[in-house]
């Protein structure tokens, strides 16, 4: 059975824990939404849809700058929590940033992600909490779930990368049901060869997300 991950980051101090819950099937996302936007404290969390997330790396590294920006009190939004989110966009603009990776009403996959910025926060307070508050089933936070989670399209959307993994479509001329040659199994492509190409395109998509919030941070 799958259990909240309790992660230390380098560079942080080793008393500030970072919780991380990953949640798929959800059925109160409405509810959450609702909690957060009502100020709630008992749901201060990162809160983030996890359709918009490529892999463990991309969030891990909103959380880094986000704790960072809090050790160093340099905070943009409300809390850590909400710097998170807002940490995860590839510009400036925090409502924007909080509407495109922060929950929605429609949300089915939940990342809920914790800092221990106080010594009565533990991964049990936690674990407890999310548990008797998210209604869904709770899921190893790894890269293997987070590619069954992740919507490429909107992930390629909202960092503008739609370029990334469209070279192997150049070029393909349209059969007569509209189908691209070279696009089925029949073509000489198997199984295999196609899961390949999309982790090498989640890949590239990962270093290209990682490079544009880096460059954000610089500015």
């Amino acid at each position: 059975m799958a259990e909240l991950q309790t992660l230390h980051l380098a560079h942080l101090p080793p008393d500030l824990a970072v919780h991380v819950a990953l949640y798929t099937e959800v059925q109160n996302a409405a509810y959450l939404r609702d909690q957060l936007l009502q100020g709630n404290q008992d749901f201060e969390y990162a809160l983030i849809d996890a359709s918009v997330i490529i892999s463990t790396t991309h969030v891990l590294a909103a959380v880094f700058r986000a704790a960072n920006d809090h050790l160093n009190k340099r905070l943009k939004s409300r809390n850590v929590h909400s710097e998170i989110v807002f940490s995860l966009g590839a510009n400036n603009n925090i409502a924007q940033s909080l509407r495109s990776f922060g929950i929605t009403a429609m949300t089915s996959n939940l990342l809920a992600i914790k800092l221990s910025t106080d010594p009565s926060i533990t991964s049990l307070t936690v674990s407890q909490h999310l548990s008797t508050s998210i209604k869904g089933t709770l899921v190893e936070f790894s890269d293997a779930n987070l590619a069954n989670t992740a919507d490429i399209a909107k992930i390629k959307k909202l960092y503008r990368l739609g370029g990334i993994g469209d070279d192997g479509n150049k070029g393909r001329r349209r059969r007569k049901d509209g189908s691209e040659e070279g696009s089925h199994l029949s073509d000489g492509l198997n199984d295999k060869e196609k899961g390949g190409g999309a982790e090498r395109e989640r890949k590239e998509l990962e270093v290209a997300i990682l490079g544009l919030v880096a460059l954000r941070g610089a500015v």
